[in-house]
């Protein structure tokens, strides 16, 4: 990974937020832990000219960052034909809003991947000249063949590994199910690029299957989403390559040291999405580990964070975590802390204190249960299980309604009939477009903030 100089660093926060107070006997502390990244010179997605971009943007000289576009091509996609006109419009969208200087290359998608541009196992610079090659050599790009997902994904990681770059980042498209390779060759896949490079995933239309692409975009940390209009692709592939430019910052990790004694229950990011984070700890020295967050521009995330305290007196206190925000060395080194944050423990008589339960620890409580009451509704209703679907998506429009997530509130409402918002009761409906019902499933991990 390149190294950042204090100049072009955002400028990170941490903020701790928790009822530190336990009653006698009492373990588990819960923190919800927000960590906001300001300035650093980002674009806020707005393309540079090669004029106004920082000298290491400038075509000729080191780019600071790669993107390889991943483009389905297999036969599905001529059905109808508009299809592969509209991704092939989108990735020209996406071409036009790359940052100049941008290292990048197109990649064909289908039983196996092919380069698009530039070829020959490289990337190209972006500026005017190459957007231009680029959005011609789109011209020849045809549908035909299978989806083998995995390969795309092995051929992107050979081409962002190609470049002395910071960021990596990838973005794939597909239409349809993962069906030329096993389902543990694509898992082998994600696994060798998880933390190589992040990148977005998105299904065009109604045939692709909800969790292999929220899958790629969980274990690459990115972001997944339904594009069901294929109209709507250049619009979307715009807005995910203006994100994309905006990142300043790779591989940053949320570091958590716990003293002899303190067990961690669990680190989950819960915002802007719910994503389950420990189970990807890496050791990081005695009782220190790293769990990855990704790329980093101007932005706000928050982690749920519980560990659990041996017992101790009333009037005694400890420091049961210490989070810091750190950039790895990849030599191996003394990593650069941007910022960091202390997690608390005090154990009280005083009954008030010790039960009173945070408001951000009880919102992202609701907010993961939300999450998963959607998705467990929707694999029983599948199953067939009504009752038990019934009661699950019942339970989600409750909880939706109580943290004022109006968003997901109205994609429940296209699924079930409801009857009581405060009660949770529903009926399932007879009919679901089948994209209102992928929507809802591939939107279900989105959260939103605490009310102020």
């Amino acid at each position: 990974m390149a190294n950042f100089s204090k100049s072009n660093v955002p400028q990170f926060s941490v903020d701790v937020y928790q009822n530190e107070f336990l009653p006698e006997g009492g373990r588990d502390v819960n923190a919800i832990v927000t960590v906001t990244s300001t300035g650093g010179g980002t674009s806020g997605g707005v393309p540079l000219t090669a004029a106004s971009a920082s000298p290491s943007a400038v075509p000729g000289q080191r780019a600071d960052a790669a993107v390889v576009l991943m483009v389905d091509c297999s036969g599905s996609m001529d059905y109808p034909p508009t299809k592969m006109r509209n991704a092939r419009d989108a990735t020209a969208a996406a071409i036009d809003t790359l940052r100049d200087g941008t290292a990048f290359a197109v990649v064909a998608g289908t039983h196996v991947a092919s380069e698009v541009y530039p070829g020959g196992g490289r990337l190209a610079t972006a500026g005017p000249a190459t957007r231009a090659e680029a959005k011609e050599a789109l011209r020849r790009l045809s549908a035909g063949g299978g989806t083998a997902i995995g390969t795309w994904l092995g051929l992107a990681d050979r081409l962002l590994h190609s470049a002395d770059v910071g960021i990596r980042h990838g973005i794939l498209l597909t239409d349809g199910r993962n069906e030329h390779e096993e389902p543990q060759d694509l898992r082998a896949a994600l696994d060798a690029c998880a933390g190589r490079f992040t990148c977005d995933a998105r299904g065009v239309g109604t045939d692709w299957e909800v969790k292999e692409v929220t899958g790629i975009a969980s274990a690459l940390l990115g972001s997944a989403d339904i594009v069901a209009d294929p109209s709507h692709l250049a619009a979307d592939f715009t807005r995910m390559m203006e994100n994309a430019m905006g990142k300043e910052v790779a591989d940053v990790a949320l570091r958590l040291w716990t003293p002899v004694g303190v067990e961690i229950k669990f680190v989950k990011q819960v915002a802007p999405t719910v994503e389950e984070l420990t189970g990807r700890r890496t050791q990081a020295g005695p009782r220190a580990g790293d769990y990855p967050t990704g790329s980093w521009g101007d932005e706000s995330r928050d982690y749920h964070v519980c560990v659990q305290v041996p017992q101790a007196s009333i009037g005694q206190e400890m420091l049961a975590a210490r989070v810091s925000l750190i950039i790895p060395d990849p030599a191996g080194g003394t990593p650069q802390t941007l910022s960091q944050g202390l997690v608390r423990a005090v154990w009280t008589d005083d009954m008030a204190a010790s039960t009173s339960i945070n408001p951000q620890v009880a919102h992202y409580t609701g907010q993961a249960e939300l999450a998963q009451a959607i998705q467990q509704g929707l694999d029983a209703r599948k199953s067939g299980d009504f009752d038990g679907a019934t009661a699950k998506l019942g339970r989600a429009v409750q909880l939706a309604a109580a943290s004022g997530n109006e968003d997901t509130a109205k994609l429940l409402a296209k699924v079930v009939d409801i009857v009581d918002v405060a009660t949770g009761t529903v009926r399932l409906k007879a009919k679901v477009a089948e994209a209102d019902e992928m929507t809802l499933e591939t939107r279900s991990t989105k959260t939103v903030r605490v009310k102020k």
